[in-house]
C-alpha cells in the first residue's frame, strides 16, 4: 500500500528513471559524463523526495539541518543529509575521478531505488 498520493508517485518514478537513464547516458559519454552524472544524482534525490511527501519542505529541513551543522538523530534525517553532502562532493569531483563520481552516483541510484520502491509500492527496473 502506497503512503503517497498519485501526483507524488508519478513523479517519483519518473525522476527515478531519469536518473538511472542519466547515468546510463554517462558512461556512454566521456565528454558529457560529468553533467550527466551531476543530473542523475540530483534526480535521484528527487526521487526521493517525492517518495516522502512534500519534496519543497523536506529539501528546506534537509538545507537548514546542514547549514545549522545540528547533530543529527533521526535515521530518516541523517540519510537524507548524508544524500545531499554527496551531491555536493559529486559536484566537486575532478575529472581524474570520475570512476568515483560514477560509484557514489550508482550506489546513491540503488538507495533512491529502494526507497522509492517502498514508498511507492512499485516495482522499478
Amino acid at each position: 500500500m502506497s503512503m503517497i498520493n498519485d501526483y507524488q508517485k508519478g513523479w517519483a518514478l519518473r525522476y527515478l528513471r531519469e536518473a538511472k537513464a542519466e547515468l546510463t547516458a554517462a558512461k556512454k559519454s566521456s565528454y558529457m559524463a560529468p553533467s550527466l552524472i551531476l543530473e542523475a544524482v540530483k534526480k535521484a534525490q528527487a526521487a526521493i523526495y517525492y517518495s516522502l511527501g512534500d519534496p519543497i519542505s523536506i529539501e528546506t529541513i534537509v538545507h537548514q539541518t546542514i547549514h545549522k551543522k545540528q547533530l543529527v538523530n533521526d535515521p530518516t534525517l541523517k540519510c537524507l543529509v548524508n544524500i545531499e553532502r554527496t551531491i555536493r562532493n559529486v559536484a566537486r569531483t575532478a575529472e581524474s575521478k570520475r570512476k568515483k563520481a560514477f560509484k557514489q552516483a550508482d550506489d546513491l541510484i540503488q538507495t533512491a531505488t529502494d526507497i522509492v520502491e517502498l514508498f511507492t509500492g512499485e516495482k522499478v527496473d
